[in-house]
């Protein structure tokens, strides 16, 4: 049984920071893409970032340049979002997917397999 859980979370101010992890367990490992994903209620899940467990390349939506930061931690199986400079369209639930293997469609949630049950990140203005 493949298991992500999310955490970390919550409501914070605009401008202001949050750090979210997954942890994964199971058969996910296994997995050598992991993205996270956002979605709010009547859009459609939108890629954020994503890494390789090895560290490699990272890649990011336009919309969380240079205020996002992606990174994993292989030995313990964990994925993490660095947020900054938070705003209010940040607003949704966060998820973090795992792939078997990166694609050129990194970017779309069809390229996952593994997903987690999603936090809510709030952003107030």
């Amino acid at each position: 049984q493949v298991q992500l859980v999310e955490s970390g979370g919550g409501l914070v101010q605009a401008g202001g920071s949050l750090r979210l992890s997954c942890a994964a367990s199971g058969r996910a490992f296994g997995a050598n893409y992991m993205g996270w994903f956002r979605q709010t209620p009547g859009k459609e899940r939108e890629f954020v970032a994503g890494i390789s467990w090895s560290g490699g390349a990272t890649y990011y939506a336009d919309s969380v340049k240079g205020r996002f930061t992606i990174s994993s931690a292989a030995a313990k199986n964990s994925v993490y979002l660095q947020m900054g400079s938070l705003k209010p369209e940040d607003t949704a639930v966060y998820s973090c997917a795992a792939a078997l293997y990166w694609t050129t469609t990194y970017y779309l949630p069809a390229s996952y397999g593994y997903w987690g049950q999603g936090t809510q990140v709030t952003v107030s203005s």
